[in-house]
């Protein structure tokens, strides 16, 4: 028989070992460095914590950037108003509020308890460089809001930094992308990439920065080594005349996939375009395949779809010919197609479904073997350009309407 004291002896041993293998996570991810948090964009983070009940936070403006949600807490900022938001993954209640000098168009990033957020708008000075107003990066607390360090840029920073190595980079609206100390905002360098970024968040893939361009012509999209803080290769597109520099690449399996704007012949109004997609070598920037989505009427922003890779298949929909899309990443070849309704943002996928947002306030659950409707839900206001995640079993995805809908998976399948 055991005594007393061998037996709380061996209580407590058990019970710590039981607490060491069972630490309660964070709801949410540690780390989020980067645009939709992966090179592929398909932004989904699973550390086994139960889905959230069906919760709406509320911001005071517009949002048109990725909700990001890391350690208990969502962060999200207003695009119009440059407001900043942390709430409480768990209650909905809003942590702390603070201010960007300017738009905040894409999401903050989050590492070592801080976050990084780029601010500036889409006007032009009499220069020729986007973005007027107070440009640039802004880094703050997670935990209470304060702002720790601000650097100013000359143009916008619209797309999304990136974290690497203790380095911020940013790409601008005055053609170059800067590397500043993640720690303290110290300018570190900068490299003119001769290209004008709008919201081409740089992806980071392989210590390599891949970003999409505009003016000055021709429209190029550029491969940045971080480990020589050189170019890497620029391939120009002379056939683009928009959206290259708008698209958020996507990287897989030694591609990198973009979306843009050619010209297709068209008389009279209104002037149409060939919506295009692009597959290059990651490697030294070749043109590896290129097909056609379809012809449409342009739009006035966002004006080319944002690519997704899932399972060796990238998902893009088109605010052009108003139709969701399915291609092989190694060929190219169409594998299906879903119209619907005008489609900027990347969608995400998880268990053989993949979920895009449209313009009209709804998300749609299709299978992705197959382009079939599992389901639709209706949302609210002009989901934001940025698009849907999904972290444990919960849908997040911002709107127009200010608010930021969380939305389990498990609602889709009753609708």
């Amino acid at each position: 028989m055991l005594n007393k004291q061998k037996l709380n002896i061996i209580l407590l041993f058990s019970l710590s070992l039981l607490t060491a293998c069972n630490i309660t996570s964070d709801y949410g991810t540690d780390e989020w460095h980067q645009y939709r948090m992966s090179e592929t964009k398909n932004a989904v983070y699973d550390n086994g914590e139960d889905p959230l009940e069906s919760t709406v936070f509320e911001t005071s403006s517009e949002i048109r950037a990725t909700p990001v949600i890391a350690k208990d807490k969502l962060f999200i900022g207003n695009h119009g108003t440059g407001d900043l938001f942390a709430f409480d993954i768990h209650t909905g209640k809003e942590i702390w509020q603070n201010q960007a000098p300017n738009w905040v168009h894409s999401e903050m990033i989050f590492h070592d308890d801080k976050v990084f957020v780029g601010t500036g708008n889409r006007m032009f000075q009499e220069n020729g460089i986007r973005g007027t107003g107070e440009s640039g990066v802004l880094a703050l607390n997670a935990d209470d809001g304060e702002i720790i360090w601000k650097f100013n840029t000359d143009g916008e920073v619209m797309p999304t930094p990136v974290y690497y190595n203790n380095a911020i980079y940013a790409a601008t609206g005055d053609r170059h992308l800067y590397k500043l100390d993640a720690d303290t905002g110290e300018f570190l360098d900068k490299v003119d990439i001769g290209s004008t970024i709008s919201m081409s968040s740089p992806n980071l893939s392989d210590d390599t920065l891949f970003v999409g361009g505009s003016g000055p012509l021709p429209y190029t999209f550029t491969a940045y080594d971080l480990l020589t803080d050189e170019l890497k290769w620029q391939t120009p597109f002379e056939d683009v005349v928009s959206g290259l520099d708008d698209v958020p690449p996507a990287v897989f399996d030694n591609k990198v996939v973009t979306t843009a704007l050619e010209e297709a012949e068209s008389e009279g109004d209104p002037k149409l375009y060939d919506h295009m997609i692009y597959a290059m070598d990651t490697e030294t920037g070749e043109v590896l395949w290129e097909e056609r989505l379809g012809t449409g009427a342009g739009v006035a922003n966002n004006k080319s779809g944002a690519p997704m890779i899932y399972e060796g298949k990238i998902y893009v929909g088109s605010p052009v010919t108003k139709t969701f899309y399915a291609y092989e990443l190694k060929t190219g070849q169409k594998i299906w197609e879903f119209e619907n309704q005008p489609i900027k943002a990347p969608p995400v996928a998880k268990d053989g479904i993949v979920y895009f947002s449209n313009v009209k306030g709804e998300v749609y659950a299709l299978n992705a073997k197959t382009g079939d409707v599992i389901a639709k839900k209706e949302l609210g206001g002009i989901l934001a350009p940025a698009g849907p995640v999904i972290v444990n079993e919960t849908l997040f995805i911002g709107s127009q309407d200010s608010n930021v809908y969380a939305v389990p998976l498990e609602e889709f399948m009753s609708e």
